[in-house]
């Protein structure tokens, strides 16, 4: 897993960016959720070699809650704690959050599977 901190804003930037030539995805995590720490890990279990190519950008949420209203402005999805969001080509094409967050949904919507 290609791990980056989301701790600027200015990185948003850099993931519609990198999201015109390959999917990107932010995983936005409360450190002191048992909800959003059991999402958070069984993401990083259930990772696949098909993921491999994708970046996670990781946003505490504790931390950077100005970041996660910014993501909440740009990408127009609701702010949920944990919460996955791939953007591709500038958009968010998949979201889920809590124990909703499934590694196939992602690879799917990445367009990694059929």
């Amino acid at each position: 897993m290609q791990l980056k901190n989301l701790d600027n804003l200015s990185l948003l930037a850099e993931i519609k960016a990198a999201s015109q030539s390959k999917a990107v995805l932010i995983f936005k995590h409360s450190t002191r959720c048992s909800i959003s720490t059991t999402a958070w890990s069984r993401l990083q279990r259930q990772w696949t070699d098909l993921l491999e190519g994708i970046p996670v950008y990781y946003l505490d949420l504790l931390n950077h809650r100005d970041i996660s209203g910014q993501i909440e402005a740009e990408f127009s999805v609701v702010h949920q704690s944990p919460q996955a969001l791939l953007i591709d080509k500038g958009i968010c094409t998949y979201h889920a959050s809590h124990l909703d967050i499934h590694v196939p949904d992602i690879e799917l919507h990445a367009g990694l599977t059929n």
